[in-house]
């Protein structure tokens, strides 16, 4: 495979050049890189395209491509993706990301790795910590292996080989109709149309394949404000990979535990209950609407008869699953038999295992506002009335 460096642009001259410089400054096998600078076309992308003309790439071929038409970000990302049928595989930059120096080693590696796994979709770059439906924190198991596996498609720094491009594309071609699948989180469903990720990730539910995440992040996500975001925020900034270039030690996800559905929900804790995956449903984050399998496993107070409960201490809070951790926050249900749940939540216990502590000064800020603003409303209803 020879595999090209894609940069999504469009209007963010700021994020560009940010990007471009970590580009730079990355480590790479060889001199024959070839970099392409895909800009959609728009009234005020005068500067973009000035930067990436001037930029100098050292370890390639560069080429600025504006295109014809304005394409929107979904047809923008669809071509870029769709280079990997030219060149054997493509690695996907959007322009307010950051790479590690390492980004283009795991690629190549993980990609090569992943080229022999039908079960692959593709290959992120980036490392979720926060689970992007609940809000909660999140992290994968650890198990000695560099990667984990997500049923979740990657626009956060991803890369695809040709065969696992062909495979998405053969399915989106055929219109599917997304909206009412409930194996699809409704978070996902319900983003804009302009989204292709949200196709990317549907079709890894109904094939039944994953993106291959590295533990430690090879790209890191400034959210710069542009036309998908309104203000900038560091709420998806995670820890870059900044060692030494290294072999990269993937696991095949039969050999793991580290394998997650689009819900952020690990599959396969079936085996430690003793059940069969397909009669065992797992809501840990509680975040799930519909349980339509008869064993559930979660931690939401539903009155269901109890078959089996366990603490809420180990992190992830999976491993208190897997470890038998004794206590009364999470609970193996059967959902056929009523049964009145006696358990209640400990909200502040509950709190602090996701937030830690928040730190006084921040807090009384937060007080202060919060009562400001309760001030504020009732004056302007006293006003009003």
């Amino acid at each position: 495979m020879k595999i090209p460096i894609v940069v999504v642009a469009f209007n963010r001259p700021r994020s560009l050049e940010r990007l471009l410089k970590s580009i730079s400054e990355a480590h790479y096998p060889h001199n024959a890189i070839d970099l392409i600078i895909s800009i959609d076309r728009g009234k005020d992308n005068q500067e973009v395209l000035d930067l990436a003309n001037a930029f100098e790439w050292n370890f390639g071929a560069k080429k600025v491509v504006y295109q014809e038409t304005n394409l929107g970000l979904r047809k923008h990302i669809l071509k870029c993706g769709g280079l990997s049928l030219e060149y054997g595989a493509v690695i996907v930059l959007e322009d307010d990301l950051f790479v590690s120096p390492n980004f283009y080693s795991f690629a190549e590696q993980a990609l090569r790795f992943s080229s022999s796994e039908s079960s692959i979709g593709g290959v992120s770059l980036y490392n979720h910590q926060l689970n992007v439906h609940s809000r909660d924190n999140f992290s994968p198991l650890e198990d000695g292996y560099d990667n984990w596996y997500f049923q979740f498609a990657s626009s956060w720094g991803q890369a695809w080989t040709k065969q696992q491009w062909e495979g998405f594309m053969e399915w989106y071609d055929q219109n599917p109709d997304i909206d009412d699948n409930p194996e699809v989180p409704a978070y996902v469903r319900s983003w804009s149309p302009k989204s292709w990720l949200k196709y990317n990730i549907t079709y890894l539910v109904e094939k039944n394949k994953y993106f291959l995440y590295p533990k430690a992040s090879l790209t890191t996500n400034f959210s710069d404000a542009g036309t998908h975001v309104g203000n900038d925020s560091t709420i998806y900034q995670v820890p870059l990979d900044n060692g030494k270039p290294r072999e990269y030690r993937f696991s095949k996800i039969g050999e793991t535990r580290a394998v997650y559905d689009a819900f952020y929900e690990n599959r396969t804790l079936h085996t430690v209950l003793k059940l069969n995956s397909e009669e065992l449903s797992t809501d840990l984050y509680g975040y799930k609407s519909q349980h339509k399998k008869r064993f559930l496993l979660s931690s939401k107070i539903l009155d269901y008869r109890i078959i089996r409960t366990f603490g809420k201490s180990l992190k992830p809070h999976e491993d208190n699953v897997l470890r038998s951790i004794d206590g009364t926050e999470i609970f193996l249900y059967d959902t056929e038999e009523s049964e009145s749940n006696p358990h209640r939540i400990n909200f502040e216990r509950a709190t602090a295992y996701n937030f830690k502590q928040i730190p006084y000064g921040v807090a009384k800020k937060l007080f202060v506002t919060m009562t400001l603003a309760k001030f504020g409303r009732l004056v302007k209803k006293l006003f009003k009335n």
